[in-house]
Order: structure tokens, then sequence, then C-alpha cells
């Protein structure tokens, strides 16, 4: 693919993602910019324009990726649409940056990998926390031998029923399988995985347990799992997302010869180091949009200056995990 100097992007379906965690960051990084978004619903399109300073809406996807001005797709989007829009887009010769999860299904995130790979475009997903310094901070103690060989890493995920779930008409669409591929497991074990993957490499055994347990909506809403790397290291995680008030739980722990790490996936508080010499807190600071630095590394690969650690093959790995964990569920369904 040849390279882009300056990358000018189409957004299609800037929803609330975009207005903090993604959307400044594509004009606050050098060599990017928004020229155009789209949204289905005109006046949404043209309201998110108007506030963060693009120049063009659109509310047809097809207007957004065929605009000469546009050189670069993010596809922030529901999961039932990633492949469909990323899949145009690379086929109209435009490299993609999409929302996490990858798809809404692990043959939809191949068919993506392979019409990058016939197009020579490149893809991206949205896994961020490979950018984020605590996450990085993690990546160094385990590279440098701190805690020694890891043995075993467990995951703990448990968030309290929101409100609006306990009545169908305001669920999320986050619950609604068709849309998200599954539930919230999907949403938020995704970045854990994704992140686990970049510590570790590729998980290659993995099976798991879904159920619905409060019957609020059709998705699974508890889950665990246990999973194998190729490096050796073994993993389990459990999830819950209807616990009571006050029960949530969220860490990642993470076992060596000669010590112990753990952090918060989603807080984004203090990494702890556990050794027999004693503990260590490490704190930092996240960009003021989270995705800054991944979007940075993104412009950065399209200019050929660097290469990007979040791409298509990775997160498609991730998505092959999450399935594998609730598939048993979802044939039952």
């Amino acid at each position: 693919m040849h390279k882009i100097k300056e990358v000018k992007w189409g957004i299609i379906g800037c929803g609330n993602v975009t207005e903090l965690k993604s959307g400044p960051a594509f004009n606050k990084v050098e060599h990017s910019q928004i020229v155009a978004v789209m949204r289905r619903d005109a006046a949404k399109a043209e309201d998110y324009a108007k506030r963060h300073g693009v120049p063009k809406w659109y509310s047809d996807a097809d207007l957004l990726i065929s605009d000469p001005d546009v050189n670069a797709i993010y596809v922030a989007t529901p999961p039932d649409t990633h492949a469909l829009y990323a899949i145009q887009a690379m086929r109209a010769g435009k490299p993609v940056y999409v929302e996490k999860p990858m798809a809404l299904n692990y043959q939809e995130c191949q068919e993506m990998i392979r019409v990058s790979e016939e197009t020579e475009i490149k893809l991206f997903v949205a896994y961020y926390r490979r950018s984020l310094p605590a996450f990085l901070k993690v990546k160094e103690l385990i590279d440098n031998g701190i805690i020694g060989r890891p043995l075993t890493v467990s995951i703990r995920l448990y968030e309290s029923d929101s409100q609006r779930d306990l009545k169908p008409e305001n669920q999320s669409w986050r619950v609604n399988p068709g849309i998200a591929g599954a539930g919230y497991f999907y949403d938020l074990a995704s970045h854990q995985f994704d992140y686990l993957d970049f510590l570790f490499g590729p998980v290659f055994q993995v099976q798991g347990i879904a159920v619905n347990q409060a019957g609020y909506y059709p998705a699974e809403d508890t889950v665990t799992g246990t999973f194998r790397f190729e490096n050796g290291l073994i993993g389990n995680g459990s999830w819950c997302f209807v616990v009571a008030k006050g029960n949530e739980e969220d860490i990642i722990e993470i076992n060596g010869t000669k010590g112990k790490l753990s952090l918060s996936s989603f807080q984004h508080g203090d990494v702890k180091l556990s050794t027999p010499e004693g503990t260590v807190n490490f704190s930092f600071q996240n960009p003021e949009n989270i995705q800054q630095n991944l979007i940075r590394q993104v412009v950065e690969d399209l200019r050929g200056e660097n290469e990007c650690v979040s791409t298509g093959k990775s997160a498609a790995r991730t998505s092959w995990v999450l399935e594998e964990i609730v598939k048993e569920y979802y044939k039952n369904q």
C-alpha cells in the first residue's frame, strides 16, 4: 500500500465513543484531521460536525466512503456493521480503523482480513490499551523479568446491573447479540483478552461457560473461562454483570516465579507490583482522549514511519477467544 502523507479521516458512526474517547484525537495528532462524518440521523450528523469543526457531514455511508477528500475511514458503529463498512472502505482503497470488538463474529473478522490482504489495504482495530502508559509499564516489567517467569493470570470483572437494562425498551445495544455479537462480555472482556494477547501472545486453548442468571436480556450475563497461551502460561477469568451494588470488582492479577502484578482494566488506577522485597505502586496519567496514543500509531503507520501494535490480525485472535467461551450458550439459544 502507498504511504499517505496527510491522513484525512471520514468517521462512520459519530456516536458517544467519538465525543471524547476518540474523535478529537484525530485532529490533535500531527498529519491527521477529520474531514467528514456520517450518521444515519442527518440532524445528529450535522450537529456533530458543527460542534467538532468538521467540514462535511453525511447521512449515507456510501457517500462518505466515496468522498475524494477522505483517504482513511474510522468505523465507529456497533459491531454488526463493522465488517460491512470496513470491507467497503478497503475495496475503495481506503485504510480502516475500526472500533472493538472487531466484528460481530470471528468469521466476519476472517473475511475482513482476507479483503485487507487481497486489496493490500491496512486494517487497524481500536484496542488502545496497547498504547496506554500503565499497560505499557506492566509489559515492561514482565519483559524485564521483574516478576520472573509468568505462571498464571486471573481476571475478575463484576459489575452491578444497569438500571436501563431492567426494561427491554431502554436496553443498550450492547446486550443485543444480533448487534453486539453477545453481551457486555464481548464489549468489555475483548479489551482484556486483547491486552493479554499483547503481553503473552496468542491463546491456543480455551473453554468457557456462559449463562444468563438475571433474565433481563437475551445475552449472557455471567461467564467463566479458562485458557492457555502458546508460551505455556495458563489463565482463568470470571465475569458477571448483575452483582449487587457495592460488590463490583475489576482486577487482572499476573503471578510469576518472583512476584505478582495487579491492575484494573477499566478504572485506570495504579499498577501494583508485589515481590518478597515489598510492594510498589506505579501511577500514570492517560491522555484526555484515551485513544490518542493508538491513533497516533495508526497515522504513523499509514505514513510509513512506524508499525501500529493493534491490527486486524491481532484483534481477530481476541474475537476467536471470546466466541469459544460463549459458543455453547448461543448454540442453545
